[in-house]
């Protein structure tokens, strides 16, 4: 069944162009809903609420459901007269995908193939997927062009790289029009402070160390002081939400303005140690707190940054709030707001 957060009557809804956005109650998924409403789309919210909150739900209407029921995916394309999907539901723990590959390649790959299929029967031609660095594995330089070499090392990028690949099959076969946005480290909260980052378990650094400045972690841990940078400590490219957001956008709009299909890399093309995100904490914060160094992880590369060129050149995007101070003080300001949103994990983590 569905639910209507706002009060627009149907009539006024289908005036303007309904955009289905699949796991639009999670993180990047609410922050692109605000930045559709805001240029004018309405964003369908479907999410199952596994990991989504409903609270996150607040720029148009809300359908509680998952991919995989066929009857209801089908019937919420034709029911807000969808022209387009926004696809961000998954399961992206890489741990857990070790473990538990079942899980990611049946909610991930075969979720998204029943998409793909209703958006087929459906006669909904383009589609702006979720995808990540992942797909490229352990890159053998740096920075990461969209011409690097796809060899996930776990079946989270694996499983998004099938669906990469099957969105290809899906233009030769039916006319798809689709863009696979490769993100690399989300990060920050919604400028206005109406959204913010809220995983359990959570597992980036950055809210981790804040939940450490908040009194809500013993410490935070840092996973390799010996790599080989500047610091010791493994370098990302993390790039902010509100960005991540725009980029949607713009590729909803540049589909529809009959851009090609493909891939981009969104990121900034400079990345930070963790000493530097963790050192940013602290002056944001005012606080201080607790450092654990413990060997590395399995499988984590010294440093991954993008090439984000083609981004700029296809979108005409660029990084807005990118900055580290920037994205830390809209991760502070949110998550000082809502502590009770920023509960303990049972050990700490970067990624």
């Amino acid at each position: 069944m569905t639910e209507a957060t706002t009060d627009a009557s149907p009539s006024t809804r289908r005036a303007r162009q309904a955009v289905l956005v699949t796991g639009g109650a999670g993180y990047i998924g609410s922050h692109t809903c605000k930045a559709l409403a805001r240029a004018g789309y309405l964003p369908v919210c479907y999410d199952n609420l596994v990991h989504g909150h409903r609270s996150a739900v607040r720029w148009g209407p809300f359908v509680a459901g998952d991919l995989a029921d066929a009857d209801l995916l089908a019937q919420t394309l034709s029911d807000y007269a969808i022209s387009a999907v926004v696809h961000f539901a998954g399961y992206c723990y890489v741990g857990e995908s070790m473990t538990q590959p079942y899980k990611y390649f049946h909610n991930n790959t075969a979720n998204s193939l029943a998409l793909l299929e209703a958006m087929r029967a459906a006669d909904v031609r383009t589609l702006v997927f979720s995808s990540t660095c992942a797909t490229y594995g352990m890159p053998e330089s740096v920075p990461m062009s969209e011409d690097t070499p796809q060899r996930p090392i776990n079946p989270y990028g694996e499983s998004k790289l099938f669906v990469e690949k099957m969105m290809r099959w899906w233009e030769n076969a039916h006319g798809l029009k689709w863009m696979a946005l490769r993100y690399f480290n989300a990060a920050g909260a919604d400028p206005e402070g109406e959204i913010g980052e809220d995983h359990t378990p959570e597992t980036h650094l950055i809210p981790l160390a804040i939940q450490a400045a908040l009194g809500l972690r013993d410490a935070i841990d840092i996973y390799g002081t010996d790599y080989p940078t500047a610091d010791g400590t493994a370098i990302r490219d993390y790039i902010h939400v509100a960005d991540l957001a725009d980029a949607h956008v713009r590729a909803l709009e540049k589909l529809d303005e009959g851009a090609s299909s493909g891939a981009l890399n969104l990121g900034t093309g400079s990345g930070c140690s963790v000493r530097e995100v963790i050192a940013m904490v602290r002056e944001v914060a005012g606080r201080d707190f607790a450092i654990r160094e413990k060997a590395r992880r399995a499988g984590d590369p010294p440093e991954l940054v993008a090439d984000a060129r083609r981004a700029a050149e296809v979108l005409g995007w660029r990084p807005q709030h990118s900055g580290l101070r920037s994205i830390v003080q809209t991760a502070w300001d949110w998550h000082a707001r809502h502590q009770h949103a920023a509960t303990a994990a049972p050990r700490a983590a970067h990624s």
